[in-house]
């Protein structure tokens, strides 16, 4: 968008003699501008790029469709049987992995293409306070994205399952102890791998740096760990964030793994350490 939602609407209001305050008790329409129209105005943006429901959209074809593809593989009855794969629930969530990649740089281009075209100044020109910028982009992509992922999620995991049942191999249900689970760690992941995305791009500015340090920290770092010893490997390993995060979205936890409930707390602690970095920058920093 080339202007923010809150300065259309100061200039009609200008045009109709309605009154606009400054900084102090900025003023839209005879309104002060509030949180909940800030987190509006990022869902209009959010909602007007036709680049943002395009990735949105193919992340949730790469969960539903790579679940279904490897519940396709495992169950053809050309390879070894379903527990030298893992449990069916992982199979059905193949797909997360590579869908985090996109949400990720979503999540990038949501703040770092701000200062690529220069929108945000008229961001930060209709919100002077800052952070219910930054705090508003957060809101609003963390419901979107984990509503949309989960549902994603859901939809691989009756797909897959229903695939592997068709080829007589053992299936799981959502009843079935830590499925519901890892279902809702795979949205959390998605959703959080977005949003240190998110984070990254405004601490970077720069959307190509920002790609390429999301990119790396989360899917490149974690193949190279494994180059190391056996003993570094065990011990900084499974606190990479995209393996912290695995702990919490696989039924079956491997012995070196973090359990479901310290995976999940490694990698929060990745994504509030990020958002707070980055707050404290947006606020001091120049447009």
């Amino acid at each position: 968008m080339s202007t923010t939602a809150l300065d259309t609407q100061d200039a009609q209001n200008g045009q109709n003699g309605q009154k606009t305050t400054g900084a102090g008790g900025r003023h839209t329409g005879g309104q002060q501008v509030t949180f909940p129209r800030v987190v509006h105005m990022e869902w209009i943006k959010l909602r007007s790029l036709r680049s943002t429901l395009y990735t949105l959209a193919i992340t949730v074809a790469l969960v539903i469709g790579f679940g279904l593809l490897f519940s396709s593989v495992v169950g053809s009855g050309e390879g070894p049987g379903e527990d030298d794969f893992g449990d069916p629930t992982s199979i059905s969530l193949g797909g997360v992995m590579l869908a985090a990649l996109a949400v990720a740089v979503l999540g990038v281009l949501i703040s770092a293409g701000e200062y690529a075209t220069g929108s945000i100044r008229a961001t930060l020109a209709a919100v002077p306070s800052r952070l219910p910028v930054l705090w508003g982009k957060v809101t609003v992509f963390a419901v979107v994205s984990f509503v949309l992922m989960f549902v994603a999620v859901l939809g691989a995991f009756l797909a897959g399952q229903s695939v592997l049942s068709s080829r007589g191999l053992d299936t799981s249900a959502l009843s079935d102890p830590g499925v519901f689970r890892a279902l809702v760690g795979a949205a959390v992941y998605l959703t959080g791998a977005g949003l240190i995305g998110l984070a990254v791009g405004v601490l970077l500015r720069n959307t190509a740096g920002a790609i390429t340090l999301v990119v790396g920290s989360l899917f490149v770092v974690p193949g190279l760990i494994q180059l190391l010893p056996s003993s570094w490997n065990d011990a900084i390993g499974p606190y990479l964030p995209s393996n912290a995060a695995n702990a919490v979205m696989t039924v079956r936890t491997a012995g070196d793994s973090l359990s479901p409930g310290s995976g999940l707390a490694v990698f929060a602690a990745y994504v509030v350490v990020l958002l707070a970095g980055a707050a404290v920058l947006f606020k001091r920093r120049d447009a």
